[in-house]
């Protein structure tokens, strides 16, 4: 597949930026959720505490393998509508479907890269070798680094992957939807350099700069003062990285409930600082209300954590939830965006140069729906907070923040 980025101005930019505002976006939407199998849409927000929205969509038609309930968050309850919306969206557009078998080659990494440039299948951290004679089923991908066509491996792409042999359980990481292509690549984009540099800071249990917020610091400390009307001590990380692409993670200790599995967190990134800081905090929020609505129904999560403990949970995270060694105001950090998705891109691309080799986009929008879906894959980004059995070099090395 060959991709240009066009330049489509930002027309909304107060708590995300989007080509529109959201109500734009779920007066689209919305009307699509039948055709994707989508039964129900539901505010969960009341289920905490907080007041922050947190909606659920239930899928019942979700491939085999999948998840079938989906949860958005935002700042406003339109937002956190769209969010889900979108969501179910990129859930559907993900799974393999008859369209697919027409881009779909088969063949050994050696065979697929006779003639056509093809990504090589240790560079995705896999969590064993693969032997060299080994078959995969491949897909057409963009490399927006280098500018060409590439093959990949469709183990990185679909999900879920059904296929007999696998490299990897499949995920969703880099997974994104949008009012526009770009904006689909960029939110892709920065969710797998949000799972990098959660998964070193994991490893290396380095947590970066403490974050402080003030009552000067508009939405963000709004949204920040939710939680400790209700009790809730949150925690604001600048987590290390080598890109310099701001990444903030939120943590939360219920003082009031000291339930082990409310010690939960909540990560954001974007080229605008502040972004990150809302998307972390909604995130955690969405992490909270789901955590509850799962315990409703006794998942295996919280039959663990039960079992661990509240003070254990704790001591096992305490990167997390001890004091910062170096602090950081919302003021200090850098907002690195541009005016348009385009820009965003072309800049955190540029940024990633020195760090990974390859950005490549994989086009997942399917013509029954007609919204943007994409696959961003960024080999050797590491993915070790979402699957332990896959850690590459990023994770055992110190990171020099940019």
């Amino acid at each position: 597949m060959k991709l240009t980025l066009k330049k489509t101005p930002k027309g909304y930019t107060k708590d995300t930026h989007r080509v529109v505002p959201p109500e734009e976006t779920l007066a689209r939407v919305e009307k699509l959720l039948p055709g994707i199998g989508v039964t129900r849409v539901a505010e969960i927000s009341g289920l905490d505490r907080i007041g922050i929205p947190v909606y659920s969509a239930i899928r019942p038609a979700s491939a085999k393998g999948a998840i079938s309930v989906y949860a958005g968050k935002g700042a406003t309850p339109v937002e956190a509508k769209v969010s889900v919306m979108m969501e179910a969206i990129e859930r559907y557009s993900s799974e393999f479907q008859k369209a697919d078998k027409k881009r779909v080659v088969m063949g050994t990494f050696t065979d697929v890269s006779n003639g056509k440039v093809a990504v090589d299948p240790q560079k995705l951290i896999l969590p064993g070798q693969l032997l060299p004679n080994v078959r995969l089923d491949w897909i057409d991908g963009y490399d927006l680094m280098n500018k060409k066509e590439v093959l990949l491996p469709c183990n990185a792409v679909f999900h879920p992957y059904l296929a007999p042999f696998k490299l990897f359980r499949s995920n969703t990481n880099g997974l994104a939807s949008g009012n526009t292509m770009e904006e689909a690549i960029f939110h892709g984009l920065m969710e797998v350099v949000e799972r990098d540099a959660l998964s070193i800071a994991e490893a290396t249990r380095d947590p970066g700069k403490e974050i402080t917020i003030t009552k000067k610091d508009g939405l963000a400390y709004e949204l920040y003062a939710k939680f400790g009307k209700a009790g809730i001590d949150v925690k604001l990380w600048y987590l290390p990285t080598d890109s310099g692409i701001p990444t903030v993670l939120a943590s939360t200790d219920d003082k009031e409930l000291m339930d082990p599995s409310l010690l939960v967190m909540g990560v954001g990134t974007h080229m605008d600082a502040r972004i990150s800081v809302l998307r972390a905090l909604t995130e955690v929020a969405q992490s909270r209300a789901t955590q509850i609505q799962g315990a409703r129904e006794d998942t295996d999560r919280e039959k663990v954590v039960r079992t661990i403990g509240y003070e254990r949970m704790k001591r096992m995270n305490r990167h997390w939830y001890g004091e910062g060694k170096e602090t950081i105001t919302l003021k200090e950090l850098p907002d690195l965006s541009t005016d348009s998705h385009k820009g965003d891109i072309e800049k955190a691309v540029k940024m990633l140069k020195g760090c990974v080799a390859a950005v490549i986009v994989t086009d997942l929008t399917r013509e029954d729906v007609g919204v943007p879906v994409v696959r961003v894959t960024v080999p050797g980004l590491e993915m070790y907070a979402i699957d332990h059995e896959r850690i590459g070099p990023r994770c055992k090395r110190p990171v020099m923040r940019k």
